[in-house]
């Protein structure tokens, strides 16, 4: 058997998350637990590769840049009703989790969460939407600071353009990052 034919027996999953590092970093162990990873950084560029190939698996994250992980996940079922699918976010609430589970996901995930999480997530057969959220779930300080850190990093550190994209001023911004991370 070829290398190829031996790839396209592995199961097919589709990462779509719009944090670059956080998506590559996943891939690579998903990949290295035997699946064949495909990655977009939003919602069209999710079912443009769905629909030149199915997918056995999903892993949409919930807030991204244009659609939500919410509004793709039935596009997709439209698609391939089979396809399991697993939400996964950092703004993990009770309601996000059973609309999740209404919307068709077989499971929804809060992150952090590793590739053993997901695997784990995506063949369990059912979800209970009280325990999808963890018993303490960040703060709203260390969801401010998560956040802020992301903006960051998407602007390759770059303060003023962060204190922009998030509509502070920079000083107010300065002054945040001196601080140490807030404890979960």
């Amino acid at each position: 058997m070829n290398e190829s034919s031996e790839l396209e027996e592995q199961p097919l999953l589709l990462l779509v998350d719009d944090d670059p590092t956080f998506t590559r970093v996943m891939a690579r162990a998903l990949s290295r637990r035997g699946l064949r990873v495909n990655t977009a950084g939003d919602a069209e560029e999710a079912m443009q590769l769905a629909r030149e190939e199915q997918p056995d698996y999903a892993v949409l994250d919930l807030k991204m840049e244009g659609d939500s992980g919410l509004v793709l996940l039935p596009r997709l079922l439209e698609l391939y009703p089979e396809l399991r699918v697993v939400i996964l976010t950092g703004y993990s609430s009770i309601t996000t989790a059973v609309e999740a589970i209404k919307r068709g996901a077989c499971n929804y995930l809060c992150k952090p969460a590793d590739a053993d999480d997901v695997l784990t997530a995506l063949l369990s057969d059912q979800a209970d939407p009280e325990t999808l959220v963890p018993e303490h779930p960040m703060s709203v300080d260390r969801l401010q600071w998560e956040h802020i850190q992301r903006i960051l990093a998407e602007h390759e550190g770059n303060i003023s353009a962060t204190a922009r994209a998030l509509g502070m001023h920079r000083r107010t911004l300065q002054r945040k990052l001196q601080k140490r991370p807030v404890r979960r």
